[in-house]
């Protein structure tokens, strides 16, 4: 047997290789392309099949191809060809009649003969050939169906063909099976994995006596886009071109009069790998890092593997591989090549490429470089190095180690150049070259210094450098020890600066900013460092340990020890109270009245008898007010006689023989101890003897004296004080307070007159001259005596004698009546009268209105509105004149059907006519806008006619018209 391989490339999928290969062989094809073929001759199935790759090489390295798969596709025969088991069922009764493929590889079709080639078996609602299993399903069996069956199988590949035994369907004698619901035979699986953009078929079929119907559906409720086909009367379920959005669960639905079932299942969406992020061509110098990534998106999540030079690579030492990144630390010659990340998951692979030189070794003048040679040979390799085109030998400062390894110490500028390791056994020679750059060493031309600043301020540490200008330079801080992610701690900190600057800002510092800061500098040949302390100063911490050591009724001494003091010396201390009645913290007077930065303990004065008090301390220095301290335990001042007496003592009006006082109460952080009361004192006017009166109820702010010998309306002279268990505090200032007044006598002379359909005018006159005062009038109004609900209440003060009453019902009867009020309320009301409210106005706007314009002279013309039964009879019209200059509203009444108006030529109006009548005003007609009459000499407008050129803009109408400038004789001829 003869074979000829080439490398070839391979970009095709296996099902298609197998069927080129047939191709090649048929016709001995060959690709004059840049492409290489494999082809082999004499194909055999045990040796052949399996997967291939193609490697493609160069000077640089080797790639591997994607994998193809090679395989044969073949149809065995049916073990047996004697005549299989008859299957013997009742009519009506469901059957299933098993295939049972033989040995095969390649798709498959399947198909049944009825008795004799060709009588097909034709699929419809009531037989199903599934092509998942072969067999053939019979919901319902009649007495045409008895028979010989035989399965027919087909491979789509080879187009091979093998026919089962018959098997005979015989139908029994002892009944006719009765109906009974759908039973689901045919069914797809829970969960069916689908991949992009393939076609998706899912099978359905159930036995059932009447022959079920198949109906599908989406459990989301979703419905199939227009691509779903049903076939084979709906037992068949096709998705082509499968989306992400078709994944999700299907139901079908087998029914009949019987009942019904269902099946259901999960499709999920699967994709093959694709690129999201790949690796590029990258050159590195010796002793740097390497590090790739790539990222690929697929369902499954796909796995990673890479690939140097076609081999796999394994983590270890130096190289760490971490899902798709691979990092490579400390380069040498030998890391250079080609390196492959390959992504995969079940439905597909695919492959990244990218070239590593390690070429590029940079070094510091001064310093001692190198250079490792580690060829892969077995033999052991024999190594020598070039310095261009010269051997170099060993000398003061070049050490050549027997492993391979060139050393130069104390390197100038004169070492740079290109370095060649040769390697050498007698199967052959190998050699690799890389370049040594010497470089300048890296100088810092500005530094940080140590610094105090305040807290909340903003600094940049500066920290700036003179490099070779072929070095790679980074910069980073350290703060405490600690490098700072510039990310996470971004509020604060900034890099800021160009590739030879790296200082530092911060913003906004705070206490704990303060300490030591460290600027790193990294390069490709050295690392260097300066650093700077920073003082960072702000208001003192807060004081601890306060604590009340003394109280009285009116003072504290209190105590604390001090915090720190952030930097800058304590200068002195506010103490703050708060009790139950405060509204927060509140500074407190104290002794000495200025609390030194030494001082640990204060007097605190002016405090209220008898109220819990919490105290607390804040410390200020230069930068400014520090946190309080926490609170004290909370402490009760000592009691004392009240010092504080009720205020806004008045009072007068209630009922006859009655002396009313009132005051505000005294607050109860006033009140200096418990047992709190009033003592009420009063007297008439010029006399000496005060009646006094008591009352121990502290939140009581009113005193009633009732006696029948009180004359209305009689001043009296009147204090309260003020007492606690421990005694009488001080009085109020001495007050004039009037007795209660009586009632007022009823009004006399009420008549009324109906202004409108909503509106009633009630006039009385004033009583006469009485001793009782009074201080305005009640008017009660009411529809219906049975229907107290109705009744309304307006009440003016003062000595008016009219009132209109409105918002009243149309052609409705109401009562009224007037009654008198002072300070004692209102007086005897007087006898009820009856009104009547005017029928409703018309609720029909004037229609047909037109209009014409000659100079600055507008008449108007409309038809008239005529009320019906109900409704008021009209008495005129009201025509609305709007100026749109400064809003004024001119009013016209006429009892026509026509007006003329006078307008200005230089603004625009807007005019509306309303019919009025006894009962008010009605419906406005529709706006008119006129606009200014110096653009237009004049015009003629109809709200009904067609064909004239308007000057309007209707509102709430379709039509707008504009007028055009013309003569009024010329005016006057079309009208």
């Amino acid at each position: 047997m003869s074979r000829l391989l080439f490398l070839l490339f391979l970009s095709l999928p296996g099902a298609l290789l197998s069927l080129l290969t047939f191709y090649l062989l048929s016709m001995m094809w060959v690709d004059r392309s840049n492409r290489s073929l494999l082809i082999i001759s004499n194909l055999d199935k045990d040796q052949d099949t399996g997967v291939y790759q193609c490697t493609a090489f160069n000077a640089w390295g080797s790639i591997l191809s994607r994998r193809a798969s090679l395989q044969f596709a073949y149809l065995d025969n049916f073990k047996t060809q004697t005549v299989r088991s008859a299957v013997n069922v009742r009519e009506g009764q469901g059957v299933v009649l098993l295939c049972g493929p033989p040995l095969h590889s390649g798709e498959l079709t399947f198909a049944w003969i009825f008795n004799e080639y060709p009588n097909f078996i034709q699929q419809d609602s009531r037989r199903f050939i599934s092509q998942e299993t072969g067999s053939l399903y019979i919901a319902k069996v009649e007495p045409s169906d008895v028979g010989n069956y035989t399965c027919v199988v087909n491979n789509t590949v080879t187009r091979e063909k093998v026919l089962s035994s018959p098997t005979p369907l015989v139908l029994r004698n002892d009944g006719v099976m009765g109906e009974y619901e759908p039973k689901i035979e045919v069914h797809f699986p829970d969960s069916v994995p689908a991949a992009k953009e393939s076609a998706v078929k899912l099978e359905c079929f159930a036995l059932g006596n009447p022959v079920p119907e198949i109906s599908w559906r989406r459990t989301s409720g979703i419905p199939f886009p227009s691509k779903v086909k049903m076939k084979n009367s709906n037992a068949v379920l096709e998705i082509p071109n499968f989306q992400q959005e078709d994944a999700g669960t299907y139901e079908c639905m087998a029914e009949n009069r019987r009942g019904k079932n269902a099946a259901r299942g999960r499709i999920s969406f699967h994709a093959k790998p694709h690129w999201l992020q790949t690796m590029a061509d990258t050159a590195l110098s010796i002793e740097e890092s390497l590090f790739w990534e790539c990222k690929a998106n697929g369902k499954p999540k796909p796995s990673y593997s890479w690939l140097k030079n076609g081999d796999t690579v394994t983590p270890e030492g130096r190289v760490q591989i971490e899902n798709g990144a691979l990092s490579i630390a400390a380069l040498n010659l030998s890391d250079s090549g080609m390196y492959q990340c390959v992504a995969e998951n079940k439905h597909g692979i695919i492959y990244s490429s990218a070239q590593l030189m390690v070429a590029v070794l940079k070094a510091r003048s001064g310093s001692e470089v190198t250079l490792e040679c580690k060829p892969q040979a077995s033999p052991p390799a024999i190594s020598l190095w070039k310095k261009g085109n010269e051997i170099l030998q060993r000398t003061e400062r070049i050490t050549l180690l027997p492993n391979g390894t060139l050393k130069i110490a104390n390197v100038t500028k004169r070492d740079a150049a290109s370095y060649t390791c040769v390697a050498k056994n007698q199967f052959g020679t190998a050699s690799t070259t890389g370049r040594l750059l010497i470089t300048e060493p890296t100088r810092i031309t500005m530094r940080p210094t140590n610094m105090e600043i305040i807290v909340g301020e903003s600094i940049v540490l500066p920290c700036q450098i003179a490099c070779d200008p072929a070095l790679d330079v980074s910069f980073s801080w350290a703060f405490n020890g600690q490098l700072i992610d510039f990310q996470r701690d971004s509020d604060h900190f900034e890099r800021v600066g160009g590739t030879i600057s790296g200082d530092l800002m911060i913003r906004n510092i705070q206490l704990n900013h303060g300490g030591k800061y460290v600027c790193v500098i990294d390069t490709d040949v050295e690392s260097l460092s300066t650093s700077a302390i920073l003082v960072v100063k702000g208001p003192p911490g807060p004081p601890d340990k306060v604590a009340v050591e003394e109280i009285t009724d009116s003072t504290a001494q209190i105590s604390w020890t001090p915090g720190r003091d952030n930097g800058s010396p304590i200068t002195g201390y506010i103490i703050q109270a708060r009790t139950p009645f405060t509204v927060g913290w509140q500074a407190v007077d104290t002794v000495p009245e200025v609390v030194n930065g030494n001082m640990l303990t204060a007097a605190v004065v002016g405090l209220n008898a008898w109220v819990e008090y919490e105290f607390r301390v804040v410390a200020r220095n230069a930068v400014g007010l520090g946190e309080p301290s926490p609170a004290s335990a909370k402490t009760r001042t000592e009691d004392a006689i009240p010092d504080t007496a009720p205020t806004d003592v008045g009072g007068g009006g209630g009922t006859k023989s009655e002396l009313v006082i009132t005051w505000e109460p005294v607050p109860e952080e006033l009140q200096n101890g418990e047992g709190f009361g009033y003592i009420i004192a009063f007297r008439p006017v010029g006399t000496v003897t005060w009646t006094r009166a008591v009352i121990s109820t502290p939140g009581v702010a009113r005193y009633v004296f009732r006696n029948d010998t009180i004359p209305p309306f009689s001043p009296f002279d009147v204090k309260v004080g003020a007492y606690n268990n421990r005694g009488e505090g001080p009085f109020s200032s001495i007050g004039t307070v009037f007795s209660a007044e009586e009632g007022t006598a009823p009004s006399d002379r009420v008549r009324t007159r109906s202004v409108s359909a909503v509106q009633i005018e009630v006039i009385w006159e004033a009583l006469p001259a009485i001793p009782e005062r009074v201080l305005g009038y009640e008017i009660v109004y009411w529809e219906d005596d049975t229907k107290p609900d109705t009744v309304g209440k307006v009440r003016i003060s003062g000595n008016y004698t009219l009132v209109n009453i409105t918002g009243l019902k149309a052609n409705t009867v109401y009562y009224l009546s007037v009654a008198a009020f002072n300070t004692a309320g209102p007086g005897p009301q007087s006898a009820p009268i009856n009104s009547t409210t005017k029928k409703p106005p018309p609720d029909r706007a004037p229609l047909n209105i037109q209009w014409t314009m000659i100079g600055s002279t507008l008449t108007l013309h409309w038809d008239p509105v005529v009320a019906v039964e109900t409704e008021s009879k009209v008495t005129g019209y009201l025509v609305l004149l709007k100026r749109h200059r400064n809003n004024d509203i001119s009013t016209i009444l006429t009892n026509k059907t026509t007006a003329e108006l006078s307008l200005s030529a230089n603004d625009n109006y807007l005019i509306q006519i309303k019919a009025m009548s006894e009962g008010g005003e009605g419906v406005g007609s529709e706006p008119i806008h006129i606009h200014k009459l110096s653009e237009n000499a004049c015009a003629v407008s109809s709200i009904s006619a067609i064909g004239l050129l308007f000057l309007v803009d209707w509102l709430h109408s379709a039509a707008a018209y504009k007028a055009v400038p013309c003569s009024p004789s010329r005016c006057g001829a079309k009208l």
